[in-house]
């Protein structure tokens, strides 16, 4: 199948107000006739919820949290990016447009990214207007700091609570939409499935975690905006919640899942402890400021730290590597996640790791804290100093932090094309949620302002095109796909209540994300790879027989909702393995050690693989087929990856 981007001729610069132009518009009195349903209310998508209720659509707005202000949006802590060079020091559209090419390993197209670029100017007044407070200097001016992959500060923050804050202006803006009744909120409600009329997405299916009612909802489009799946790895920085079932669901209705195998390994996350956990805590990549990440030199005074004999802060100058300045010159510690990460690890797998468990580098501050003194840290990072000392109790004012890579935001997604639409008619992905702009590695700082464009920025005006061309007519919520989809729900609801072995739902999680983790984590081969997809069949074809699932559906039932999600993600995962064992290259965070430079880089291979990999659905316990959208780069020039 041929994949069309739809991304509009003519120069970079002016392609997006080219196209905005050509797009079909609805007009105000005719929008009050359309149906609008938005799947999650993180900045993606309540972004999208309010900016379409204030251009008249009807908006429909779901989400399992029992608020939107609970969406995994509220996390992100270091900063959001804009090319608006504040800082007088050669930032521009372009250099924004060109870092995050770059930092994506050359693997996203250009017309999306150089749109992304070109609005997030935008998003910073639009958030300003808000209230969301982000950080001044001493004279009133809106301030920045610098993030990986970037040698300009071009990312605006609010402490470390910065997608908090960008939550609550989106969320305050839905409030008003809901108060004046153009947004109908559907809280603690999950979406189940997508129902295709002719062809086009014309519903979901829902069912009400409080009661378990299944219910079905009508649209004339509908818009998913429910973030990544990288609890596959079931240890990670999202929510407990965080799921892929909204997308894999569509997925499963026709719509194609794009990179799966491009996932972020965040190289600043607090180290794993052991089994019990179900969660790991990020600390922000803005700590890489001032921090200064290190691992001693020899594997015998990494021994001594390992167990206790010497202290961090008893280690020589001399004795300590400082391993990204000493590698990256021009950008220190400030090189890009998936170049940070495959580097502690390289530590760790030398034997030079610290930490009782050997598995963790420190990120130091004494240098900073000596030049700038403890208040002026306190100040930038108090808070995030305050939740390691929290978890740890150590004190990173007075002793190096352990820190150690952990699966944090997912690249691949739903495929889409230009105007944010699906290849299946009427259905759209937004946000974290699609594969659209950040290729095979995310620059820092750079989630929440793709969230903060799409929802903006992006669809209101994409989105009456689609509108348009289709016209006002009620959708007919009596047609026969209503009523089949929603038993095809039931079904696998009851199919799932029916499962009654001996292991919990849970222990089926960790087991996949331990197969995850070792064979398609930070480093991949294809004799792993190969492993893993038989692991994961088993496990799967066990999950099936073998699990537990108590209580009833019309009840609150936590362990039937981690089922379906964990069933989604065991089938997500051999997808991911597929991906990663046809993509012969390393690009970003897709490490294969049979493809990696003298100097231990990542080397793509832009003859074969300069390509997004759409992977189309053939049905169940079927291989699914690749399609492919070749990419072409008019604007940039196709590179070795260099950060030294």
């Amino acid at each position: 199948m041929t994949l069309d981007a739809k991304i509009p001729a003519g120069p970079l610069a002016e392609k997006w107000s080219k196209h905005k132009f050509n797009l079909k518009l609805v007009n105000p009195a005719n929008k009050r006739k359309y149906d609008v349903i938005v799947v999650g209310t993180g900045l993606a998508g309540g972004a999208a919820a309010a900016s379409l209720a204030e251009l008249g659509y009807n908006v429909k707005a779901f989400c399992f949290q029992d608020s939107p202000r609970r969406a995994h949006s509220i996390a992100a802590q270091g900063g959001i990016n804009a090319a608006k060079n504040y800082q007088n020091d050669g930032d521009s559209v372009y250099r924004l447009f060109y870092d995050t090419i770059k930092g994506g390993d050359y693997r996203s197209r250009e017309g999306n990214v150089y749109r992304l670029a070109e609005v997030s100017v935008n998003i910073i007044d639009q958030c300003v207007a808000q209230g969301v407070p982000f950080a001044r200097e001493y004279g009133g001016l809106l301030d920045n700091r610098s993030f990986g992959g970037a040698q300009v500060s071009r990312t605006f923050y609010a402490r470390g609570q910065t997608g908090q804050q960008l939550l609550l202006g989106a969320y305050s803006a839905l409030n008003r939409q809901i108060h004046l009744g153009k947004v109908k909120m559907y809280t603690r409600t999950e979406m189940l499935d997508v129902v295709m009329v002719d062809g086009h997405a014309k519903g979901i299916v829902t069912r009400n975690l409080i009661d378990g009612k299944i219910e079905t909802h009508t649209g004339h489009a509908v818009l998913l905006a429910t973030g990544g799946y990288g609890n596959v790895f079931f240890l990670s920085t999202n929510a407990i919640g965080s799921n892929v079932t909204a997308a894999w669901r569509a997925h499963k209705r026709g719509a194609f899942f794009a990179n799966p195998c491009y996932t972020q390994i965040h190289p600043t996350c607090i180290p794993v402890t052991g089994d019990h956990q179900s969660k790991l805590t990020l600390m922000s990549e803005s700590l890489r400021n001032d921090g200064r990440v290190w691992a001693p030199k020899t594997v015998e005074i990494a021994k001594k730290l390992q167990t206790g004999e010497l202290k961090a802060n008893q280690v020589k100058e001399e004795d300590r590597d400082y391993f990204l300045e000493r590698k990256y010159p021009s950008f220190g510690n400030l090189v890009p996640r998936d170049v940070a990460s495959r580097n502690a690890k390289e530590m760790v797998d030398e034997h030079r790791g610290v930490g009782g468990s050997g598995i963790a580098v420190f990120l130091d501050f004494a240098d900073a804290i000596h030049r700038l003194g403890r208040d002026a840290v306190s100040a930038k990072y108090g808070n995030l100093f305050d939740m390691y000392y929290q978890i740890t109790n150590e004190d990173p004012y007075t002793q190096p932090m352990r820190i150690y890579p952990a699966v944090h935001y997912t690249m691949g997604g739903l495929w889409v094309d230009y105007n944010l639409m699906t290849n299946v008619p009427g259905l759209y992905a937004l946000g974290e949620c699609n594969f659209s702009d950040h290729g095979a590695n995310r620059l820092g700082a750079s989630a929440l302002m793709q969230g903060l464009a799409d929802g903006y920025f992006v669809i209101p005006y994409t989105l009456g095109d689609y509108l348009a061309t289709i016209g006002p007519k009620p959708v007919d919520s009596k047609h026969p796909a209503f009523e089949q989809t929603k038993q095809d729900v039931m079904a696998r609801i009851n199919k799932l209540l029916s499962l009654k072995g001996t292991k919990t739902v849970v222990e089926y999680h960790r087991d996949l994300g331990h197969i995850m983790w070792e064979y398609c984590g930070m480093a991949r081969t294809a004799e792993g790879l190969i492993k893993a997809k038989g692991l994961i069949s088993a496990l799967r074809a066990d999950f099936w027989k073998n699990a537990i699932v108590v209580g009833e559906n019309e009840e609150v039932n936590p362990a039937l909702e981690r089922a379906g999600r964990v069933a989604d993600f065991l089938e997500l995962g051999e997808l991911m393995v597929d991906d990663a064992l046809q993509r012969k290259e390393s690009c970003g965070g897709h490490f294969r050690l049979e493809s990696q430079t003298p100097e231990g880089e990542a080397l793509r291979d832009d003859e074969h693989f300069a390509f997004v990999a759409a992977w189309e659905y053939q049905g169940d316990n079927q291989p699914e087929k690749l399609n492919k959208e070749m990419l072409d780069f008019e604007f940039v020039h196709l590179t070795q990856r260099s950060y030294k």
